[in-house]
């Protein structure tokens, strides 16, 4: 009996482990999404936080001008008077972060100054003094480069009036734009914060840092008038990406500016490195280590052990009982309990069963027995009515007929000597037929010998019947017309070549060819034994002298042994005849 083929492992994606480390994922996805959540909260803080330090810096700076707008109001004309150039260099002198104060006419002309600032209208008029003379209070614009300053500065401008409010020039103030530029080190903002000051068309006036500044968003000074500030993101002198964030600093013509690196992908985790991405995946590699871990331990050796048990009780052995499995988990210990109660009621239903077809076995035997020894009873009573008989054709039907229930009865003995109670071996069956017929008819006459050359097929009784009935009539026909009065030898041959088979009873008698057999009952009998075969009957002239019958039927589906073809000499009339 062949082995069943192993069946091939499952692939790993249907493996125990493989589904649980993939339904511990959506614990790693949660944590990626909250990390993500988490970076988004982060680079959210990061603008809110350069927007309120760009308006805490605005505001500083603001304070700062508007200290010098009150100043510069305090400054009536006539309280300068004729010592006007001497106080503005007092006050400059006294106070701290002031370039230089100038004293403006109607006119535009410059009546006196702290510094040396020309006396020429064309040289220091410009758009700031046109609006204060129509009527605006103060105005903070970039002061002319090299006229009141060789520094970066703002030019603060208050208009001044006569007691009836007509126009009668300005008060200026010189501020270098260093004393006012905001300071990057709060800590609120983000590491690598940088600040400048910038003109209302968002160019650099002055900075902490000039490479932080690159090409600048267009119209973001606009949005930070009407807003009060605006966020936008931009690449710096060196093409990196960065935020800012912009505030007026006075009025419409200064803003301060700000500037951080852009959150990279991780750049969230240095805040909470431990807490925000090392504790997520610690916890979920420790998770999935654990699974597999419990897993392999806890489920996948104990199926293991089970399927081992369940390949024991496949091939038969059910008296193995998984006792490991008394240390397993609840659920492996309740199917290692079934397959204990399986494999006990398969081992009681197999015994049954054995006794079963024991009893059956013994019963078919004795009914095998049985109907063998009616046949011979019948076969001895035949014979004595044969005795009783003097006619010779009379004698020679009942002779054939015995025969007939002979070869019968023979079928039924070899069924109950056999191991197997559905087959029987051709080649042994023929050799106690042959051995038979011929010993039964020997007393009568000359000696006849026997050769048997016979292949191994075991084939079953509905196929034996027909098969020995017509064997009967063919070495009966044989002994009436070959070997009566002179002996002989008959030769039996049972070939089988694939899908056919065949029966062939010759004899080495003067060949008188088909007449020999005769058109009366054999050869309808013969005819008729091989119709139940679906075979056909060839009788002809044998090589040298005599007649050769021949059965020719398919091969019976049956399994034949191993065995070699073997040729059996018998004398079975010597020993009759002496």
């Amino acid at each position: 009996m062949g082995h069943a083929p192993t069946p091939a492992g499952p692939p790993r994606y249907q493996t125990i482990r493989f589904r649980l480390a993939a339904a511990l994922l959506p614990i790693l996805a949660l944590s990626v999404l909250q990390s993500a959540a988490a970076f988004r909260r982060e680079a959210e803080h990061q603008r809110t936080d350069l927007a309120l330090g760009a308006e805490r810096a605005a505001a500083t700076a603001r304070a700062r001008l508007e200290s010098a707008v009150v100043m510069l109001e305090t400054l009536r004309p006539e309280s300068v008077g004729l010592y006007c150039v001497p106080r503005l260099r007092n006050l400059v002198d006294r106070l701290q972060g002031y370039e230089a104060l100038v004293r403006f006419s109607a006119t535009g002309r410059v009546v006196c100054a702290s510094g040396s600032v020309p006396f020429d209208s064309a040289a220091v008029g410009g758009d700031w003094f046109d609006r204060l003379k129509a009527g605006e209070r103060m105005v903070v614009t970039r002061a002319p480069p090299g006229v009141f300053s060789q520094q970066a500065a703002v030019l603060t401008a208050v208009r001044a009036e006569r007691p009836l409010g007509a126009f009668d020039g300005a008060f200026v103030a010189v501020i270098p734009l260093s004393s006012l530029r905001p300071t990057a080190a709060e800590r609120a903002l983000p590491n690598g914060a940088e600040v400048a000051v910038t003109d209302d068309r968002g160019r650099l006036l002055t900075s902490t840092d000039p490479r932080a500044f690159g090409k600048l968003e267009t119209g973001w000074t606009r949005k930070a008038l009407q807003e009060g500030s605006a966020l936008f993101h931009a690449k710096d002198a060196e093409g990196r990406n960065r935020v800012f964030a912009g505030a007026p600093l006075a009025g419409q013509d200064v803003f301060v500016l700000l500037s951080a690196p852009t959150q990279g992908l991780l750049s969230w985790a240095r805040l909470n490195p431990i807490m925000t991405l090392i504790m997520p995946l610690f916890a979920w590699g420790l998770a999935l280590v654990a699974v597999l871990s419990v897993t392999e331990r806890v489920v996948i050796r104990w199926l293991g052990y089970l399927e081992r048990i369940a390949s024991i009780y496949a091939k038969g052995r059910y008296s193995v009982r998984p006792l490991q499995a008394r240390n397993a988990p609840w659920e492996i210990r309740n199917l290692a309990t079934t397959l204990d109660q399986m494999a006990e009621a398969i081992d009681a239903r197999d015994v049954a069963l054995r006794d079963n077809l024991a009893h059956k076995d013994a019963l078919m035997r004795e009914i095998h027995h049985r109907v063998k020894n009616n046949l011979q009873v019948i076969s001895s009573l035949l014979n004595m009515q044969q005795r009783a008989l003097t006619d010779p054709g009379a004698r020679a039907a009942m002779s054939d007929t015995r025969q007939r229930i002979t070869a019968l009865a023979l079928i039924y003995r070899a069924l109950y000597l056999s191991p197997d109670l559905k087959r029987v071996d051709v080649r042994l069956f023929l050799e106690e037929l042959i051995a038979q017929l011929v010993a039964g008819d020997a007393p009568r006459g000359p000696l006849v010998r026997t050769e048997l050359e016979a292949d191994p097929l075991v084939i079953d009784p509905d196929k034996l019947a027909p098969l020995a009935l017509w064997a009967v009539e063919a070495i009966t026909n044989a002994q009436k017309h070959a070997f009566a009065g002179r002996g002989g030898t008959l030769r039996v041959r049972f070939k089988v070549d694939g899908a056919e088979s065949r029966l062939e009873v010759e004899d080495d008698g003067p060949g008188a060819g088909e007449d020999a057999v005769g058109q009366g009952v054999g050869r309808t009998l013969m005819n008729a034994f091989a119709r139940q075969l679906r075979g056909r009957v060839e009788i002809g002239p044998a090589i040298g002298h005599g007649v050769v019958a021949r059965l020719v039927f398919p091969t019976p589906e049956a399994a034949a042994p191993e065995a070699q073809p073997r040729a059996r000499q018998g004398s079975a009339g010597n020993q009759a005849a002496a």
